[in-house]
């Protein structure tokens, strides 16, 4: 758990560090084993691909939705600026 840990110990706790192992092991990511003191982890390749495969599903989805949010906020920027300046844009 310390290794894993080390990289984050400048942002995080070792306990947050530990509770977000916790939820990687519930969603079935990782497996955590016992040797001795040592808490090996390992990762679940076909449970890591299954997630991976759903998340590029809904990638193209978000991409678009976000375009058309950018797309808007500029239309509504720019309103507001030709508002300002006494005339407006269409």
């Amino acid at each position: 758990m310390s290794e894993l840990a080390a990289p984050f110990l400048g942002t995080m706790s070792l306990p947050a560090v530990t509770k977000h192992l916790q939820v990687l092991e519930r969603a079935g990511l990782i497996t955590k084993t016992r040797d001795a003191q040592w808490r090996p982890c390992e990762l679940n390749g076909p449970t890591l691909r299954g997630a991976a495969d759903w998340i590029n599903a809904y990638r193209a989805f978000w991409e678009e939705s976000f375009d058309r949010l950018d797309a808007y906020l500029k239309k509504v920027q720019s309103v507001k600026k030709g508002k300002k300046h006494g005339r407006q844009k269409k």
